[in-house]
Protein backbone atom coordinates (compact mmCIF):
# COMPACT_ATOMS: atom_id res chain seq x y z
CA UNK A 1 0.00 0.00 0.00
CA UNK A 2 3.10 2.46 1.26
CA UNK A 3 4.70 1.37 -2.11
CA UNK A 4 1.73 2.44 -3.90
CA UNK A 5 0.95 5.29 -2.68
CA UNK A 6 4.67 6.11 -2.98
CA UNK A 7 4.80 5.46 -7.00
CA UNK A 8 0.89 7.68 -7.06
CA UNK A 9 2.93 10.51 -5.47
CA UNK A 10 6.26 10.44 -7.79
CA UNK A 11 3.55 10.09 -10.53
CA UNK A 12 1.64 13.05 -9.92
CA UNK A 13 5.05 14.86 -8.86
CA UNK A 14 6.49 13.71 -12.94
CA UNK A 15 3.07 15.61 -14.12
CA UNK A 16 3.26 18.41 -12.21
CA UNK A 17 7.14 19.08 -13.40
CA UNK A 18 5.80 18.28 -16.96
CA UNK A 19 3.33 20.75 -17.18
CA UNK A 20 5.69 23.61 -15.60
CA UNK A 21 8.50 23.05 -18.10
CA UNK A 22 5.53 23.12 -21.07
CA UNK A 23 4.30 26.24 -19.53
CA UNK A 24 7.65 27.46 -19.00
CA UNK A 25 8.77 26.83 -22.11
CA UNK A 26 6.27 28.09 -24.02
CA UNK A 27 6.73 31.61 -21.73
CA UNK A 28 10.65 31.62 -22.63
CA UNK A 29 9.85 31.06 -26.11
CA UNK A 30 6.71 33.63 -26.48
CA UNK A 31 9.06 36.38 -24.89
CA UNK A 32 12.22 35.09 -27.09
CA UNK A 33 9.49 35.75 -30.38
CA UNK A 34 8.66 39.15 -28.50
CA UNK A 35 12.23 40.02 -28.48
CA UNK A 36 12.99 38.87 -31.86
CA UNK A 37 9.79 41.21 -33.15
CA UNK A 38 11.20 44.11 -31.32
CA UNK A 39 14.90 43.85 -32.48
CA UNK A 40 14.48 42.78 -36.08
CA UNK A 41 13.66 46.29 -37.60
CA UNK A 42 15.73 47.88 -35.01
CA UNK A 43 18.90 45.80 -36.16
CA UNK A 44 18.15 46.28 -39.53
CA UNK A 45 17.82 49.94 -39.55
CA UNK A 46 20.82 50.00 -37.92
CA UNK A 47 22.49 47.70 -40.26
CA UNK A 48 21.27 49.08 -43.45
CA UNK A 49 22.17 52.81 -42.08
CA UNK A 50 25.42 51.85 -40.98
CA UNK A 51 26.10 50.33 -44.62
CA UNK A 52 24.97 53.45 -46.31
CA UNK A 53 27.25 55.54 -44.16
CA UNK A 54 30.20 53.72 -44.83
CA UNK A 55 28.99 53.23 -48.74
CA UNK A 56 28.95 57.01 -48.86
CA UNK A 57 32.01 57.26 -47.11
CA UNK A 58 33.81 55.68 -48.95
CA UNK A 59 33.43 58.01 -52.24
CA UNK A 60 35.45 60.69 -50.33
CA UNK A 61 37.72 58.96 -47.73
CA UNK A 62 40.48 57.71 -49.54
CA UNK A 63 41.20 61.50 -50.99
CA UNK A 64 41.58 62.24 -47.08
CA UNK A 65 43.46 59.40 -46.44
CA UNK A 66 45.90 60.75 -49.52
CA UNK A 67 45.84 63.63 -47.85
CA UNK A 68 46.57 62.19 -44.41
CA UNK A 69 43.42 62.90 -42.57
CA UNK A 70 41.39 59.89 -40.99
CA UNK A 71 38.49 61.28 -39.57
CA UNK A 72 35.38 58.53 -39.59
CA UNK A 73 32.35 60.48 -41.48
CA UNK A 74 34.28 63.14 -42.92
CA UNK A 75 33.52 61.00 -46.58
CA UNK A 76 30.17 60.63 -45.75
CA UNK A 77 30.03 64.53 -44.94
CA UNK A 78 31.86 65.78 -47.85
CA UNK A 79 29.39 63.35 -50.15
CA UNK A 80 26.06 64.37 -48.48
CA UNK A 81 27.58 68.66 -49.13
CA UNK A 82 28.03 66.94 -52.85
CA UNK A 83 24.52 65.80 -53.16
CA UNK A 84 23.10 69.03 -52.00
CA UNK A 85 25.27 70.87 -54.40
CA UNK A 86 24.51 69.28 -56.83
CA UNK A 87 21.24 69.11 -56.75
CA UNK A 88 21.61 73.21 -56.02
CA UNK A 89 23.23 73.52 -59.59
CA UNK A 90 20.99 71.21 -61.58
CA UNK A 91 18.60 73.39 -60.88
CA UNK A 92 19.44 76.63 -62.15
CA UNK A 93 19.66 77.03 -66.09
CA UNK A 94 22.95 76.12 -66.53
CA UNK A 95 22.60 72.50 -64.80
CA UNK A 96 19.21 72.15 -66.70
CA UNK A 97 21.43 72.75 -69.69
CA UNK A 98 24.10 70.19 -68.38
CA UNK A 99 21.93 67.90 -67.72
CA UNK A 100 19.85 68.07 -71.26
CA UNK A 101 23.40 67.07 -72.81
CA UNK A 102 24.14 64.28 -70.83
CA UNK A 103 20.84 62.78 -71.03
CA UNK A 104 21.19 63.24 -75.07
CA UNK A 105 24.46 61.39 -75.19
CA UNK A 106 23.23 58.58 -73.07
CA UNK A 107 19.64 58.09 -74.91
CA UNK A 108 21.81 57.59 -78.21
CA UNK A 109 23.53 54.42 -76.33
CA UNK A 110 21.88 51.06 -77.57
CA UNK A 111 22.44 49.41 -73.93
CA UNK A 112 23.05 52.00 -71.25
CA UNK A 113 19.78 54.50 -72.26
CA UNK A 114 17.22 51.86 -71.42
CA UNK A 115 19.34 51.16 -67.78
CA UNK A 116 19.13 55.08 -67.44
CA UNK A 117 15.64 55.36 -68.85
CA UNK A 118 14.38 52.76 -66.02
CA UNK A 119 16.42 54.47 -63.47
CA UNK A 120 15.50 58.19 -63.86
CA UNK A 121 11.35 56.57 -63.77
CA UNK A 122 12.09 55.43 -60.99
CA UNK A 123 13.51 57.76 -59.20
CA UNK A 124 10.76 60.36 -60.26
CA UNK A 125 8.36 58.58 -58.38
CA UNK A 126 9.38 59.25 -54.71
CA UNK A 127 10.72 63.20 -56.66
CA UNK A 128 10.14 66.49 -54.83
CA UNK A 129 9.46 67.87 -57.56
CA UNK A 130 5.72 67.82 -58.35
CA UNK A 131 5.85 68.61 -62.37
CA UNK A 132 8.38 65.69 -62.87
CA UNK A 133 6.84 63.32 -60.36
CA UNK A 134 5.91 60.06 -61.75
CA UNK A 135 3.40 59.17 -58.61
CA UNK A 136 0.90 62.29 -58.80
CA UNK A 137 -1.32 61.03 -56.11
CA UNK A 138 -2.54 58.83 -53.97
CA UNK A 139 -6.16 57.70 -55.02
CA UNK A 140 -8.41 54.34 -53.85
CA UNK A 141 -10.66 52.75 -56.40
CA UNK A 142 -13.43 50.64 -56.70
CA UNK A 143 -11.52 47.01 -58.19
CA UNK A 144 -12.00 43.75 -59.05
CA UNK A 145 -15.79 44.16 -57.67
CA UNK A 146 -18.28 46.09 -55.86
CA UNK A 147 -17.68 46.42 -52.50
CA UNK A 148 -13.46 46.23 -52.63
CA UNK A 149 -11.29 48.99 -53.24
CA UNK A 150 -7.86 48.92 -54.88
CA UNK A 151 -5.41 51.20 -53.70
CA UNK A 152 -3.18 53.46 -56.74
CA UNK A 153 -1.27 55.95 -57.83
CA UNK A 154 -2.01 58.76 -60.94
CA UNK A 155 0.29 58.95 -62.77
CA UNK A 156 -1.45 61.36 -65.85
CA UNK A 157 -4.54 62.31 -67.23
CA UNK A 158 -6.41 61.51 -70.29
CA UNK A 159 -9.56 62.99 -72.04
CA UNK A 160 -11.34 60.37 -73.91
CA UNK A 161 -13.14 62.08 -76.69
CA UNK A 162 -16.10 60.08 -78.84
CA UNK A 163 -19.62 61.01 -80.15
CA UNK A 164 -21.20 61.21 -77.17
CA UNK A 165 -18.87 63.71 -75.75
CA UNK A 166 -15.62 63.90 -73.81
CA UNK A 167 -14.83 62.30 -70.84
CA UNK A 168 -11.70 63.02 -68.32
CA UNK A 169 -9.77 59.95 -67.06
CA UNK A 170 -7.10 59.08 -65.22
CA UNK A 171 -4.23 56.77 -65.26
CA UNK A 172 -3.99 54.52 -62.26
CA UNK A 173 -1.23 52.40 -61.55
CA UNK A 174 -1.97 49.54 -59.06
CA UNK A 175 0.65 47.72 -57.45
CA UNK A 176 0.57 44.05 -57.90
CA UNK A 177 3.77 42.44 -56.87
CA UNK A 178 6.11 44.96 -56.26
CA UNK A 179 6.23 48.73 -56.35
CA UNK A 180 6.69 49.04 -60.16
CA UNK A 181 5.30 45.71 -61.25
CA UNK A 182 1.69 46.70 -61.18
CA UNK A 183 -1.29 47.12 -63.71
CA UNK A 184 -2.83 50.44 -65.20
CA UNK A 185 -6.21 51.38 -65.03
CA UNK A 186 -8.27 53.98 -66.86
CA UNK A 187 -10.46 55.44 -64.28
CA UNK A 188 -13.20 58.53 -64.78
CA UNK A 189 -11.86 60.97 -62.65
CA UNK A 190 -15.44 61.01 -60.74
CA UNK A 191 -14.91 57.38 -59.48
CA UNK A 192 -11.49 58.32 -57.96
CA UNK A 193 -11.19 58.72 -53.97
CA UNK A 194 -8.91 60.72 -52.68
CA UNK A 195 -7.90 59.84 -49.31
CA UNK A 196 -5.95 61.97 -46.93
CA UNK A 197 -2.64 60.54 -47.65
CA UNK A 198 0.79 61.43 -49.38
CA UNK A 199 2.66 60.07 -52.02
CA UNK A 200 5.56 58.76 -49.82
CA UNK A 201 3.04 57.28 -47.24
CA UNK A 202 1.58 55.83 -49.87
CA UNK A 203 4.77 53.81 -51.33
CA UNK A 204 5.48 52.86 -47.49
CA UNK A 205 1.68 51.29 -46.90
CA UNK A 206 2.32 49.42 -50.41
CA UNK A 207 6.21 48.58 -49.27
CA UNK A 208 5.11 47.07 -46.26
CA UNK A 209 2.66 45.01 -47.70
CA UNK A 210 -0.56 47.33 -46.40
CA UNK A 211 0.52 46.88 -42.63
CA UNK A 212 1.43 50.61 -42.25
CA UNK A 213 -2.28 51.51 -43.56
CA UNK A 214 -3.67 53.76 -40.86
CA UNK A 215 -6.82 52.55 -39.11
CA UNK A 216 -9.24 55.04 -40.52
CA UNK A 217 -8.70 56.73 -44.03
CA UNK A 218 -10.33 59.79 -45.01
CA UNK A 219 -11.29 61.53 -47.80
CA UNK A 220 -9.25 65.22 -48.38
CA UNK A 221 -12.96 66.73 -47.28
CA UNK A 222 -13.05 64.61 -44.16
CA UNK A 223 -15.39 62.19 -44.77
CA UNK A 224 -14.71 59.15 -43.81
CA UNK A 225 -14.25 56.01 -46.21
CA UNK A 226 -12.58 53.26 -44.81
CA UNK A 227 -11.72 51.44 -41.51
CA UNK A 228 -10.51 49.25 -39.98
CA UNK A 229 -10.52 49.33 -36.19
CA UNK A 230 -9.13 46.37 -35.42
CA UNK A 231 -5.84 46.68 -36.71
CA UNK A 232 -2.55 48.50 -34.96
CA UNK A 233 -2.74 51.99 -34.32
CA UNK A 234 -0.48 54.62 -37.01
CA UNK A 235 1.81 56.04 -35.21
Amino acid sequence: MLCLQFQITVASLYKNCKAFHKVVRSWASKKFMTGCVILFPIAITFYITWWFIHFVDGFFSPIYAQLGINIFGLGFITSVTFIFLIGVFMSSWVGASVLSLGEWIIKRMPLVRHIYNASKQISAAISPDQNKQAFKEVVIIRHPRVGEYAFGFITSSVSLQSYSGQEDLYCVYVPTNHLYIGDIFMVNSKDVIRPNLSVREGIEIVVSGGMSMPQILSTLDQQVILGDRTGPSRS
